[in-house]
């Protein structure tokens, strides 16, 4: 199935236009995110955290300290809701009211259960590696069983998903587009700075191939 069911929790109900429902929209929002925020019940009461994710097909994982309440909350095949938002530009409009912003945001459903097997559970952890910096996991020191026995996994099936996409110009009232006011985009991006090697750092270590071009990007 590539596109999610609409339902009255996963559809979009302020601005329908901008909702979609389909993976090639909903999917590359999470892939480029390095951070969500996971929404659940803890002891009666709405919690939200934020933690870094990964995604294997249709399934997202998340993962942290074995006492995590996170972790033993989502694991326990509880509901689950993850929030994912990128911020591309200030929409500034000719009234106050119409200003807006540029967004990509995906909110996604289900329920979440530990990963036990530790070949599963070591391919998860090289996905979250792999996802923030690509080629890292075969060059730094893989867990040890003593860390896999600490932290914990888990596998939360995307069960619904909506996206909500704005982009483009600002829209103002008809008569607003007679008044003297600037009217436009200011365009966001998230960019990384200078590298900084550890100050403890062996000497003769050069940096690795795979992150040159994070070098390069900064500006």
């Amino acid at each position: 199935m590539s596109t999610f069911e609409k339902t009255n929790l996963n559809r979009v109900k302020r601005i329908p236009k901008r909702g979609h429902y389909d993976k090639d929209t909903i999917y590359p929002i999470i892939d480029e995110a390095l951070i969500c925020h996971v929404g659940l019940i803890h002891e009666g009461m709405p919690v939200v955290i934020p933690t870094i994710h990964a995604r294997i097909g249709d399934d997202i994982l998340i993962h942290g300290a074995s006492t995590s309440r996170l972790m033993n909350n989502s694991g326990e095949r509880n509901s689950v809701c993850i929030t994912i938002t990128h911020l591309d530009g200030l929409v500034l409009a000719r009234s106050t009211f119409n200003h807006s912003m540029n967004y990509r945001s995906a909110v996604l459903y289900g329920q979440g259960s530990f990963i036990s097997d530790n070949d599963e559970k070591t391919r998860a952890l090289e996905a979250f590696t792999e996802k923030l910096i690509p080629g890292r996991w075969n060059d730094a020191r893989q867990p040890s069983a003593k860390e896999l026995k600490a932290t914990h996994v888990v596998k939360i099936p995307i069960d619904l998903a909506s996206a909500k996409v704005r982009t483009g110009d600002p829209s103002d009232d008809k008569p607003d587009y007679e008044l003297d006011v600037w009217a436009g985009v200011i365009p966001m991006r998230t960019i990384f700075g200078k590298i900084i090697p550890d100050p403890a750092l062996k000497n003769g270590i050069e940096l690795p191939a795979y992150l040159q071009e994070y070098a390069n990007s900064k500006s």
